[in-house]
């Protein structure tokens, strides 16, 4: 509390009128005497009244009572938690994730779960005019009670419940009591109650998963997935705490950057909840800025929102940039409440100025609209994942806490969010809406601050759902729901939406034509269309390293292949009778129907499938295969959308975005993730690193034509020249190199700089065939100076290459976590493994075609050069052939 903030609450108790800040004179001496012993007995009613004025806030977390309706389970439990996490921290159960637990637990979520806990309440905390108990997430459907009386109840995950209690509190002990209903039949009982089908009722029967999950407004992957098990869990899964205040409490400021006319303002919303109405004046000043202005500010007896526009002084304000654009600056907004000249409020808060743009418009040359973002002006700017400035925060999952997006703010990580509805169609009656309306309401606002957040996008892949038919909806019924998606996305939460915040685009589906779903009703006849929009594309039989099998999107943002974690990953959750690609366990992990053989037909169009004759080595020699597989398949769909951005062929083409599916796993299955459960990279994710980088060269073949583009993120104009190598399989010395002469790479574009017939390339370097040999290239400048990563290019599959042999790959220690690898022939998909020590190489996955090779580990425990050398294997290609 300010001491002017003191001065106004003891004025109006009538204590300050003694206070004088006038040097004392010969009429005031006396009266100064008279005061001297008043001033003892003052400064202990001013130090016991400031114990009360000052706002309280007590943690509930921490040890709770768990219990289930019959009351056979009874046990502790921590809060934040699920009653998962408490059985098993507790010895109740085994890890959910070892094995068929996810079946064996399944009772767990047909329970209804009770939270207790006992607190104390002291007589300041009491004496607060307003008290609120707030849970900041409960999962889902529950009643509470606090000294047996009810206060509420919540039926949103994705919300935060506060509760005024001041009354319900006693000085002493209190109990607090959460009721929570089963999510799994709570979701059957609202399908039940309403009056039409909304699909989908089940998941896939592979996913082993509860049905009616659109139902319940919590985690619609918690229900199963494709790639997730079902653990539809219960619990506080946020904080608990009171809030307690004799003026107000600060629920959420929320400042907002907004250009126009060339120039800079702030909006600045405050949502308060004060005890009483108040009228008083608000400042607001960005100091590095010189900008600050003072308005007024009226408050209303419980929860108000106010907004401000601060117009910005300084025409010198640097800007927050994604990574590789430039700088992430951020400046420190003040506000200041005050009445009379005494401050009662005053909070600090951070803004960042950037704008952003979702442009949708004409291209020549093209039918249909560009879909790219333009950050501050900038059109060029690429979305890329895992080298790395963006992330999708998908629809199946739950909004992502604080200090994620902070962090993504700090690091220029630029964040496509989507709102909680994902593969399915959703209920529409009041109930549902007036509790999806405040679920956005609350997340816009908190979120809305964050420069990382460049776009709100309504839904996963719910409108190509219902365009497509994928629930076999009857063509006479369809209308009912298109008119049901266009009541929640459109006339609830994009209206909602945009009313909150004018500073970001809204998307109301992906994949989605945007501009031109709108104008077909919202719902396209084709939303997977290439000329518009944003597409989400999979193929798993056709041969993924055919760059013609993949859309010439405007934005590709979703695409991916299936891999299996590690085998140290799979260890824990395992025994060795599940170490077959063949056994139940592995069937049982897989969710995705045939998954498991098309990631085998996959790999085999161009590798030979492991044959060894050790079961072990046979598994973990295909788990191997896999992440090859995967790794391989992405990289090519990945530098065909990249290298697509500055072309437009037979009218589609200009391709701005590559959101690979998916980022990281959650629990130790197949899945299309490049990290594994745990943290571990998969190949994948080391790949991602070169084929992302900023400036990458990026060869292929057409029409028997070898090609290499250079393409560039970077905003600066190069000059580069290609740089080619021809390397025999069977041989370490290269054939033959070859140069291209230096072109001209415009800052954000894609160039061809490299074009031979393939067959005159490899007669020109003599003793080659397309079996016979492969191509490494990469990038100069004028003065020889490479940029970018060293890519490489395969003339044929390496199951026929032709000289291709075992390598023999020797390891020496070096000094620290580094090792040097040591190779006697031609090496692909070099693959280095620490077993279950958490950390990273430098590189990995790599093509080696020299006889020596420098690797370094970032361990992110602590651990020792000895540790780390008894648990290194190196794995190459060849090594998963023969009778080992």
């Amino acid at each position: 509390m300010t001491d002017l903030h003191k001065q106004s609450l003891l004025s109006s108790l009538g204590l300050v009128h003694v206070w004088s800040l006038e040097k004392p004179n010969t009429m005031t001496k006396a009266v100064n005497t008279s005061l001297l012993a008043f001033s003892c007995l003052f400064f202990v009613v001013l130090s016991l009244f400031l114990s009360v004025a000052e706002p309280q806030r007590q943690s509930l977390n921490g040890k709770w009572r768990l219990s289930n309706t019959s009351g056979s389970v009874c046990l502790p439990a921590e809060v934040p938690g699920c009653v998962h996490s408490a059985l098993q921290l507790q010895g109740f159960i085994q890890d959910p994730y070892f094995r068929f637990n996810d079946a064996v637990y399944r009772w767990i979520a047909l329970e209804n779960w009770t939270y207790t806990t006992t607190f104390t309440v002291s007589a300041v905390l009491r004496a607060k005019q307003k008290v609120l108990l707030i849970f900041e997430g409960v999962d889902t459907v529950a009643f509470i009670s606090l000294n047996g009386i009810t206060i509420g109840e919540t039926d949103n995950m994705f919300c935060e419940y506060d509760f005024s209690v001041r009354d319900q509190l006693k000085v002493g002990d209190n109990e607090l009591r959460v009721d929570f209903r089963s999510p799994v039949y709570y979701a059957a009982e609202r399908r039940k109650a309403h009056p039409y089908r909304v699909p989908p009722d089940c998941p896939p029967d592979v996913q082993r998963g509860e049905c009616h999950v659109n139902f319940i407004r919590k985690e619609q992957s918690s229900f199963s997935w494709d790639w997730g098990p079902s653990f539809p869990t219960t619990g506080l899964w946020r904080g608990v705490r009171l809030e307690a205040f004799d003026l107000l409490h600060v629920v959420q400021v929320s400042p907002v950057p907004l250009y126009s006319d060339s120039a800079w303002s702030v909006q600045v919303d405050l949502l308060v909840d004060a005890v009483q109405a108040t009228r008083s004046h608000v400042t607001l000043s960005v100091p590095e800025l010189e900008s600050e202005q003072s308005f007024p500010l009226e408050l209303l007896s419980g929860k108000t929102k106010n907004s401000f526009v601060l117009h910005i002084n300084s025409r010198q304000v640097k800007l927050w940039w994604p990574r590789g654009y430039g700088d992430q600056s951020a400046y420190s907004l003040l506000i200041r409440a005050h009445q009379d000249g005494v401050v009662f409020l005053n909070t600090e808060s951070r803004v960042y100025f950037r704008t952003v743009e979702l442009v949708q418009e004409a291209i020549v040359g093209s039918p249909g609209l560009s879909f790219y973002f333009r950050i501050n002006g900038k059109s060029q700017v690429f979305s890329v994942d895992a080298n790395m400035n963006a992330l999708r925060v998908w629809g199946g999952g739950v909004y992502e806490q604080d200090l994620f997006y902070e962090i993504c703010d700090q690091l220029g990580i630029m964040v496509w969010q989507d709102l909680m509805f994902a593969c399915a169609m959703y209920p529409t009656e009041d109930q549902f809406i007036h509790t999806v309306r405040e679920e956005v309401l609350q997340q816009v606002r908190r979120l809305k601050s964050h420069p990382s957040v460049i776009i709100w996008s309504g839904n996963n892949e719910n409108e190509a759902a219902l365009a497509t038919d994928w629930f076999n909806i009857p063509a006479s019924q369809k209308p009912m729901y298109v008119k049901d998606y266009v009541t929640l996305y459109v006339d609830n939460i994009k209206k909602l939406v945009e009313e909150e915040d004018q500073s970001r685009p809204f998307l109301v589906s992906s994949p989605t034509n945007g501009a031109e779903s709108e104008q077909e009703g919202w719902v396209a006849a084709n939303p997977y269309d290439p000329h518009y929009g944003d597409v989400h594309f999979y193929s798993y039989s056709l041969d993924c390293w055919d760059w013609k099998t993949f859309p010439r999107a405007r934005f590709a943002s979703e695409y991916g292949f299936q891999s299996w974690p590690s085998f140290s990953t799979l260890q824990p959750v395992s025994r060795r009778d599940d170490w077959s690609y063949d056994s139940s366990f592995s069937a049982h992990r897989q969710h995705h129907e045939d998954g498991n053989q098309q990631m085998l037909r996959q790999a085999a169009i161009h590798f030979n499938l492991p044959n060894s004759t050790d079961p072990f080595k046979l598994f973990t020699d295909t788990l191997y295969i896999t992440q090859v597989m995967q790794a391989q398949c992405v990289k090519t769909q990945t530098e065909f959308y990249r290298r697509s951005r500055s072309e437009i062929v037979e009218g589609k083409g200009h391709t701005m975005g590559a959101l690979y599916w998916q980022l990281n796993d959650i629990w130790q299955a197949p899945s299309w993730s490049s990290i594994e459960f745990g943290g571990k990279w998969k190949l994948l994710h080391y790949f991602a690193q070169s084929f992302f980088a900023a400036v990458l060269p990026v060869g292929f073949e057409d029409d028997d034509t070898m090609l290499i583009y250079v393409v560039s993120d970077v905003l600066e104009d190069l000059k580069l020249r290609a740089v080619v190598t021809v390397y025999s399989w069977s041989d370490l010395n290269p054939v033959c190199t070859l140069r291209s002469n230096l072109h001209p790479v415009s800052g954000g574009s894609a160039v061809p700089v490299f074009k031979q017939l393939v067959a005159a390339l490899l007669a020109g370097c003599g003793r080659c065939t397309r079996l016979t040999c492969l191509l490494m290239f990469h990038l100069e400048d004028e003065g020889g100076i490479q940029h970018g990563p060293t890519n490489h290019h395969y003339m044929c599959s390496p199951k026929d290459a032709r000289g291709l042999q075992k390598a023999n790959i020797t390891v020496s220690d070096d000094s620290g976590f580094s090792v040097t690898l040591r190779s006697s022939s031609v090496a692909p998909f070099v693959w280095l493994d620490v077993g279950n020590i958490p950390g990273r190489f430098t590189s990995n996955g790599f093509l080696m075609v020299s006889a020596n090779r420098t690797v370094g580990f970032h361990a992110w425990r602590p651990t020792s050069a000895a540790e780390l050398s008894n648990a290194l294997t190196v794995t190459s290609l060849m090594d998963v052939y023969g009778a080992g």
